[in-house]
């Protein structure tokens, strides 16, 4: 059963109230009453009436609509794990009172995590627009400026090998498949664990990669077709597990239903792992076609952004633009990534459909220019277009850019790389916690929208003072 909001105040939290709201921060007091907007708690009820069939009428009462969106907001405000929300819930009078839950019994961790899973991406995006329109009518936001950057936000995988991904999938299927035995009550071959020799040989390549010159080389490739010798013998155990669990009486071939998928879902990534190894070390192919960089995470991209400390990075790419005092009006999560040329134009519509009008000024960094851009952009109504071209030869266009408001506009563009640490520094978007491509544009959207309530809540305490 759902609840929209907590009925009423206890007649201790009353006593306490005066003495708890002296040790609020500035910025939660604003976002205190900003929080209490119905649209905010409806979109949240909605979603949990959806979790099953009879949410709304049947079964134990939720967590209310209200409690369970502060509660969410208040992790991701601290980057703290669901663990770390409770703890620190329950020990705190202030994020008591910040989040209503009051003297009330806090929610477990698992109880939390159940909460987030029912917001899904759809409804953090609603969330996000609905908040933006607040600071729109609060007067935070006014729209007449423009900033736009990207960045790299990380799965949570380590550097992915390939002696390190056939070590992963050989480890996964042989307990899954070690799972399978034990649940049907033994198998016609008992299942072979394989994994300590995997391991001597995932060792043996990296001692191979400190010997220079041909020596070295053939050593590795050594080792590599003795990891890949066993890790299809392991594949080949994972069939044969698959057709003898075919061939048990239904009551236990059902016990194992949810394993055998799992077996089937991993063993397909490593035969491609198979495959683009074999292609790398013996065909010279380094530029293979859907190359996979983790079994765990497969939507993970190789994104090289020209950083000289992390040439490569590892995750999906995040488009942020930002309107007046650093409230971002849009984010973007990108399935599979594009150039930054191409995303001026796409932001500037973006920017006028939130907020209802064309900016003054639209500010980027060079990667975003092109001619056609710019022209695009102008012709919307844009006036001042201040995205640099450091290649041009061009005297007029140099001119241009030595300009006082071309300088100005660059001077306030360098904020979004600010905001962007920001993210990745309190809100934790330098690695997403999240699985799947879903759990990446779930985590996203939550930093983003803890982000905008301090902006908001700091910029309205500063109006108040």
């Amino acid at each position: 059963m759902t609840k929209r909001r907590k009925l009423q105040r206890s007649l201790w939290e009353g006593i306490i109230a005066e003495d708890v709201d002296e040790l609020w921060e500035p910025w939660m007091r604003e976002a205190d009453r900003l929080l209490e907007d119905e649209e905010l708690i409806d979109r949240v009820w909605e979603a949990q009436g959806q979790r099953h069939r009879h949410s709304r009428t049947r079964g134990r009462p939720q967590t209310e609509a209200e409690v369970a969106l502060r509660f969410l907001l208040l992790k991701h405000v601290r980057n703290w794990s669901f663990d770390t929300l409770e703890r620190e819930v329950r020990a705190n009078l202030v994020y008591r009172s910040f989040t209503r839950i009051g003297m009330e019994k806090v929610p477990d961790a698992k109880t939390l995590a159940r909460i987030a899973q029912a917001l899904g991406p759809d409804v953090i995006r609603d969330l996000h627009e609905r908040l933006v329109k607040i600071a729109q009518q609060r007067g935070v936001v006014r729209g007449r400026q423009l900033r736009v950057d990207t960045t790299v936000v990380e799965t949570n995988i380590h550097y992915p090998t390939d002696s390190s991904l056939l070590d992963d999938g050989a480890r996964v299927l042989t307990r899954t498949m070690q799972k399978i035995e034990r649940k049907t009550g033994g198998l016609k071959r008992k299942v072979r664990n394989r994994m300590r020799g995997v391991t001597k040989r995932v060792i043996s390549i990296g001692h191979a990669l400190r010997q220079k010159g041909a020596e070295g080389e053939e050593k590795r490739q050594q080792e590599y077709r003795q990891l890949l010798r066993l890790t299809r013998q392991v594949l080949n155990d994972t069939g044969r597990v698959l057709e003898e669990v075919e061939e048990l009486p239904r009551r236990r071939r059902n016990r194992v239903k949810g394993l055998c998928d799992k077996l089937r879902a991993i063993a397909e990534p490593v035969r491609g792992v198979v495959k683009q190894t074999r292609a790398r070390l013996f065909q010279g192919v380094t530029q293979f076609p859907g190359k996979i960089l983790s079994l765990f995470e497969p939507h993970t991209e190789i994104i090289r952004k020209g950083k000289a400390g992390k040439p490569n990075e590892f995750g999906k790419l995040l488009q942020v633009q930002e309107a007046e005092n650093q409230i971002i009006t849009h984010y973007e999560v990108f399935a599979e990534r594009p150039s930054d040329r191409h995303l001026l134009v796409p932001a500037v519509k973006a920017h006028r459909d939130k907020l209802g009008r064309v900016p003054r000024l639209v500010a980027a960094d060079a990667g975003f220019y092109s001619q056609q851009n710019e022209r695009a952009v102008q012709e919307m109504g844009v006036p001042y277009v201040c995205v640099p071209n450091r290649s041009t030869r061009c005297a007029e266009r140099r001119q241009l850019q030595k300009r006082r408001w071309f300088k100005n506009g660059q001077r306030w563009r360098t904020g979004c790389e600010g905001r962007i640490s920001v993210l990745k520094r309190r809100h934790g978007l330098d690695r997403c916690r999240y699985h799947g491509m879903e759990g990446m544009e779930k985590w996203i959207g939550w930093g983003v929208l803890a982000d905008n309530l301090i902006q908001m809540g700091s910029c309205l305490a500063r109006q108040r003072a």
